[in-house]
C-alpha cells in the first residue's frame, strides 16, 4: 500500500510546546511515525501582520481563525512583546520528539523572517540565517539534522545549494507531485526533494463551505488510490491544537485505508533513486494560499 508521509511545520513557541505534545499522542495512538520540522531561534509571528497588504492574505485570515489558533500574544511577538528565542525556551520539548522516535529537522531559524524575505536575499544573508538553524539544532539534539523543510514554502538558489553542501540526502521545500532531483540555474542537485502533495488543512477550510469535517472528506478523498504516495505537511499551531480532533480523523482514515504513515526518511528508504526525474524549480500560486510558493516544475529530458 501506498505511504503518507507526515510532515509537521513548528513555527511558533505557542506550537512547540502545546501543539507539538499533542501532535506526539495523536500518533501514538495510531501508531504513526512523522518527522517534525522546528523554527529553532526568535519567534517573530508579529511581523507576519504587514502582510495584510498581500493580495488573499486577508481573505485566508477570515476563513482560518488566525488569532484563535495561534493566540492574542503569539501575534504580539516582534510588535508590542519581544520575540522569544523557542530552541532556548522548548529545546526539552523538541527533545521528546526525538525520544518518542519520531525524525526531526530544521524548519528555519527565525519562521517570518525567512518567509518574507529569503526569495530576494543574497548568498551571506541565506547562509547566516541556515548555519544558525544548523548550530541550535546540533546545540538541542547533539547531532547533525537530516532534513529541511522552508518555512512558507520560500527558498532561493543558494538555500537550495546549502542542502547539498550540508550533505542532506532529502528535503521537503516545495509543492508538486512526487520526489524529484531540483534542478537551481541549470544545475540539477545531489539531494531528492519530497515536495507537498496535498493541500493543507488552512487552504481547504472554508472554501465551499466546508468545515473540519468537509476538509477531512476531501483529504481522504484524495488519498483514495492504493498506490499513489503523499506528503501532507501539517502544523503544530493548527493540527497540535484546536484542529487536533480534525488531524485525528484522518489518522483514522488513512489507517483505514490502508496507507502507512512514515517520516520522510522512512520513505526517502522506500525511492528508487536512479529512476528519480529531475525537475527546474519555479515559482508560482497554490489555491487557498496568498503568495507565491516554490512549485515542481516540468521535468526535463
Amino acid at each position: 500500500m501506498a505511504n503518507i508521509v507526515l510532515k509537521i511545520d513548528v513555527d511558533t513557541l505557542r506550537g512547540t510546546r502545546e501543539g507539538v505534545p499533542n501532535l506526539l499522542a495523536a500518533l501514538a495512538e495510531h501508531e504513526a511515525q512523522a518527522t517534525f520540522l522546528f523554527s529553532l531561534g526568535p519567534d517573530h509571528t508579529g511581523w507576519a501582520l504587514k502582510r495584510v497588504f498581500r493580495p488573499g492574505f486577508l481573505k485566508k485570515v477570515s476563513r482560518t481563525s488566525v488569532v484563535e489558533h495561534y493566540g492574542f500574544k503569539t501575534l504580539m511577538y516582534g510588535t508590542l512583546l519581544p520575540g522569544p528565542d523557542i530552541g532556548r525556551r522548548a529545546a526539552d520539548v523538541m527533545r521528546m520528539v526525538r525520544d518518542a522516535n519520531h525524525e526531526t529537522g530544521i524548519h528555519t531559524w527565525d519562521h517570518t523572517y525567512w518567509q518574507d524575505n529569503v526569495r530576494t536575499r543574497d548568498a551571506a544573508w541565506t547562509q547566516r540565517q541556515m548555519s544558525q538553524a544548523h548550530a541550535r539544532f546540533i546545540q538541542v539534539f547533539g547531532a547533525s539534522p537530516p532534513t529541511h523543510g522552508a518555512a512558507g514554502w520560500q527558498m532561493n538558489s543558494h538555500a537550495f545549494r546549502q542542502i547539498d553542501a550540508w550533505g542532506m540526502k532529502y528535503a521537503s521545500d516545495g509543492r508538486g507531485t512526487a520526489p524529484h532531483y531540483p534542478i537551481v540555474d541549470g544545475v540539477r542537485l545531489q539531494h531528492v526533494q519530497m515536495p507537498t502533495t496535498l493541500p493543507t488543512v488552512d487552504e481547504l477550510l472554508g472554501i465551499d463551505g466546508r468545515d473540519i469535517h468537509g476538509v477531512a472528506e476531501h483529504l481522504l478523498a484524495l488519498t483514495r488510490d492504493p498506490a499513489q504516495d503523499h506528503v501532507f505537511t501539517l502544523h503544530a499551531e493548527l493540527e497540535g491544537q484546536k484542529l487536533a480532533p480534525l488531524f485525528r480523523q484522518l489518522l483514522a482514515g488513512w489507517r483505514r485505508q490502508g496507507h502507512g504513515l512514515v517520516t520522510m526518511g522512512q520513505y526517502y528508504e522506500t525511492l528508487d533513486l536512479a529512476s528519480l526525474p529531475a525537475h527546474p524549480v519555479v515559482w508560482g500560486e497554490i489555491p487557498g494560499r496568498s503568495g507565491d510558493l516554490i512549485l515542481e516544475g516540468q521535468a526535463t529530458a
